[in-house]
């Protein structure tokens, strides 16, 4: 059992001193009934809480999937560049979610953003083993060889990148799905260039087995499904 105000300053974009304003408007009602009090207290899990004609769904937690556009830092902040959380409605900004991971300014697709640290922590651990799936256009077409270069790892300055997969369309060489369980600085558009490609597109098609949603537009977000969240164990 918790307080209305605290119910509503959580689940919605409320101020504890904007629930006071609309519990005196009878506009908050809890289970039909009109509430006279902020303090009262309501079960979280049992309770229907309305306001304005809208029922309002305790949770604490929010997962969602972003289909990320070029131009936007995986970041909640910044002095120069517009940030992924700018693209989010207020209904989920209020939450205070940050990316899971990052994809580059330039790169596109599938994108998490949570306010829940543990599950951040969880599929950013090494110990995950966690794949990304990349689908890149390049200048050059790929050859067979170069499955193998990617699939022994590659040394660079600051790291070592361990074996990746890299997938050619017979279709279309210059088009390819690059797999890598790490997510290094400009790592994939580096690994193709140790191959003697250029990256000219790139984009997160998945992470594990979760796939960026195909009806989800370039910029716009939706919220992740159990059975999308079960993939990792939440």
């Amino acid at each position: 059992m918790i307080r209305l105000d605290k119910y509503l300053s959580d689940a919605a974009p409320y101020s504890r001193k904007e629930v006071r304003e609309l519990v005196k408007r009878k506009a908050v009602t809890v289970n039909g009934v009109i509430a006279g009090k902020v303090d009262m207290k309501v079960d979280e899990n049992r309770d229907n809480v309305w306001v304005n004609g809208k029922n309002i769904v305790y949770r604490k937690f929010i997962y969602l999937m972003l289909n990320k556009p070029q131009g936007y830092l995986s970041a909640t902040e910044d002095d120069r560049d517009p940030v992924v959380v700018d693209l989010l409605p207020e209904e989920y900004r209020h939450f205070a979610p940050f990316p899971v991971g990052r994809l580059d300014k330039d790169t596109e697709g599938l994108l998490l953003l949570t306010n829940d640290g543990q599950f951040d922590h969880e599929l950013m651990s090494p110990r995950k083993n966690l794949y990304k799936r990349y689908y890149a256009e390049l200048d050059l077409p790929a050859v067979e060889a170069d499955i193998g270069l990617f699939a022994a790892g590659m040394e660079f300055r600051e790291f070592t990148a361990r074996p990746a997969r890299l997938e050619i369309d017979p279709a279309d060489p210059r088009k390819v799905y690059v797999e890598i369980s790490e997510g290094k600085y400009h790592q994939v558009k580096r690994m193709c260039e140790r191959a003697g490609k250029k990256v000219l597109f790139l984009k997160r098609v998945a992470i594990g087995s979760l796939e960026l949603d195909k009806e989800l537009p370039c910029g716009q977000v939706r919220e992740l499904t159990a059975a999308e969240l079960a993939i990792f164990g939440w």
